[in-house]
């Protein structure tokens, strides 16, 4: 699958409530925080590194050069940059080879959203190689378009990726719900101005205003999202 530039229809979407929902891809509806961290801790390994879990929280949610030069500074490894996100990459991609698990309550709401007529986007960091890997566990259907970390000038912690899935959708950021499991992803989306409901994966996450935060997407619903409208204006 490849991201191209669309524009939904809204007028379901209408009314109280989000014209559309944009959902975070790692940690949020898929389960994937912890094979990302096996892939770079075997990649390092393979190196004659080992990773100290202190590191995971560090790394964990942002952009892939970020994580990785987090790393490699607190390893001191020769390899580059471009080596190594070849390779975690590559590695990561053998180990959802069966798939990977959704997080709880993940393909129920994805289901209610598209029964609503809610415009959705699939906004992420990871590249379109891996993102499309997910997809085939995930569903592709489930979302009018995704957009991956590689295919933005500037990924999450800036606004940009959010800011753009809002465009194509033809949607106000302001009138836009983002699911985020991340402060990094937070920190993104209320750049762009939209709504946050956060589902805190590794590190927790407080609430804020025109931030909710929940402990599962099993508590998110339509009407759910819905009554988040007094919040936006």
């Amino acid at each position: 699958m490849t991201s191209s530039i669309f524009v939904a229809d809204t007028r379901k979407a209408q009314g109280p409530g989000p014209r559309a929902v944009l959902l975070d891809l790692d940690g949020t509806l898929v389960d994937t925080e912890g094979i990302w961290w096996a892939a770079e801790a075997e990649v390092f390994a393979d190196l004659g590194h080992v990773l100290d879990e202190v590191h995971r929280s560090v790394v964990v949610g942002g952009p892939m050069a970020r994580s990785v030069g987090h790393l490699m500074a607190v390893t001191g490894t020769t390899a580059t940059l471009a080596e190594l996100m070849v390779a975690i990459n590559t590695r990561f991609e053998r180990l959802i080879i069966d798939g990977a698990p959704l997080m709880p309550g993940a393909r129920r709401l994805l289901a209610e959203l598209a029964a609503h007529g809610v415009p959705t986007a699939l906004v992420s960091a990871s590249h379109r190689r891996t993102i499309d890997a997910m997809l085939r566990t995930l569903g592709a259907e489930n979302f009018h378009f995704t957009l991956a970390g590689d295919e933005v000038l500037r990924t999450k912690p800036h606004p940009d990726p959010y800011l753009t899935a809002a465009a194509r959708l033809g949607a106000d950021p302001a009138h836009c719900v983002v699911i985020e499991d991340t402060l990094t992803g937070v920190a993104s989306a209320e750049a762009a101005g939209c709504v946050v409901v956060a589902v805190p994966s590794l590190v927790p996450i407080d609430p804020a205003p025109r931030r909710t935060v929940v402990a599962s997407l099993e508590e998110l619903t339509v009407p759910f999202l819905r009554s988040l409208s007094t919040r936006i204006h």
